[in-house]
């Protein structure tokens, strides 16, 4: 986080820019701090949206006291000393309120991690706040995603991002004593750079202020092609390597695949993450080619969901090199999404009667199932409206 997105971070949602689905007036978020109404959520949602800001404002607003933790470097011991002090506090004080455990990524706590959470969240020794780039569905357990209330945040709208600029704009114009304005072409390309990421946006921003003093659109090029650019799980690198990783096996260059996929492994790259982009790929990109790739991609996402780093690296490059081997064919996926724009256009045209189910006597006097042939020789099934068409090209 860079010290520009802490120093103008909003303390209440008067100032919160954005997400006006969950904070806006009667909306479910600000009817819950209006009520002081509290309970354990995810938030999840893309980077720099805001998730720590809302969890962080929702502490404030309830008085309550708030510990950050990333999933990434927490574990037991961290949050059994927050669980401790808690109770003591309980103990002591009469009107005591449960602190809120803010659990950034938690979807890199494993499912041992998250079990542990649970009885405290259940017997209210804390109030949880987890965030995640991932689905919950997939990342948390179900036991933990039941006691919760999921939150969807979208990215920051253009005129969003032009509020957090005027923000930032205002408030190094007051802290430098510098005159500091920023042209419309150089505010436009930079909500076009940020893509709906306001961390993204303030890290440009300041560097570039630290370096040039302004913010001309060419010093803000030149920022940022002379930046070293980290991988950033929740940023454009994280987007950018793994569509390289996914491209090169779609072009069966083995060599490209494992290079990006060292640099995610290097970087700490969850490796649930690049399997489950390996499972997609294995229907989308392989499909009948070689049916055996779905088995083999499954069983990587079992072994690294199983053993973890670093040895499942090793799973992960058994994986990228079969796939990059195996012959490509995308007639499924393809078959697929042209029946599916037929569902879209059509809507729910009538099934042939002699497909349909036939479980009662009226059923079978209004000829349902009549006609069906278990093995019919070039016959097709689809609806009339539809008759004739051929889905999968081969």
């Amino acid at each position: 986080m860079s010290l520009l997105a802490t120093q103008i971070r909003p303390t209440s949602l008067e100032n919160f820019i954005g997400q006006e689905h969950l904070v806006g007036p009667n909306k479910p978020l600000r009817i819950a701090l209006e009520k002081e109404h509290i309970f354990s959520m995810i938030f999840w949602g893309p980077p720099g949206v805001g998730k720590t800001t809302l969890a962080r404002i929702i502490a404030e607003a309830q008085q309550r006291e708030f510990h950050e933790l990333s999933a990434v470097s927490a574990g037991k011991a961290d949050i059994k000393k927050i669980i401790d002090s808690a109770r003591e506090q309980k103990t002591l004080m009469g009107n005591y309120r449960a602190p809120i455990l803010f659990l950034d990524e938690i979807h890199r706590f494993n499912k041992a991690q998250q079990d542990y959470l649970l009885p405290y969240v259940e017997n209210g020794d804390i109030v949880l706040i987890g965030a995640t780039t991932e689905n919950p569905s997939f990342e948390v357990n179900s036991a933990l995603l039941s006691r919760s209330k999921v939150f969807v945040l979208k990215q920051l709208a253009e005129d969003d991002l032009k509020k957090v600029i005027a923000q930032a704009v205002k408030y190094l114009s007051k802290t430098t004593g510098t005159k500091l304005k920023i042209m419309a072409k150089a505010r436009d390309w930079l909500v076009s750079y940020a893509n709906g990421d306001a961390r993204k946006l303030l890290n440009l921003l300041e560097n570039t202020f630290e370096l040039y003093n302004n913010l001309d659109l060419e010093n803000l090029k030149n920022t940022l092609q002379s930046s070293h650019l980290n991988y950033d799980r929740k940023g454009e690198e994280h987007y950018d390597t793994i569509s390289a990783f996914i491209k090169s096996m779609r072009a069966s260059d083995t060599d490209a695949a494992l290079y990006y996929l060292a640099r995610m492994v290097e970087a700490g790259e969850d490796p649930k993450f690049i399997a489950r982009r390996m499972v997609i790929f294995a229907s989308e990109d392989i499909g009948l080619a070689a049916p055996t790739a779905l088995v083999v991609a499954n069983a990587v996402f079992e072994a690294v969901t199983k053993i973890g780093y670093p040895e499942a690296q090793i799973n992960l490059a058994h994986g990228v090199a079969y796939l990059c081997k195996c012959q490509k064919d995308r007639s499924a996926y393809d078959a697929y999404f042209a029946a599916l724009a037929d569902v879209k256009k059509f809507g729910n045209v009538q099934i042939p009667l002699e497909i349909r189910n036939a479980p009662t006597d009226l059923m079978k006097e209004l000829e349902y199932g009549i006609g069906y042939e278990m093995y019919p020789q070039g016959k097709s099934y689809l609806p009339k409206k539809l008759k004739g068409k051929r889905y999968l090209k081969k």
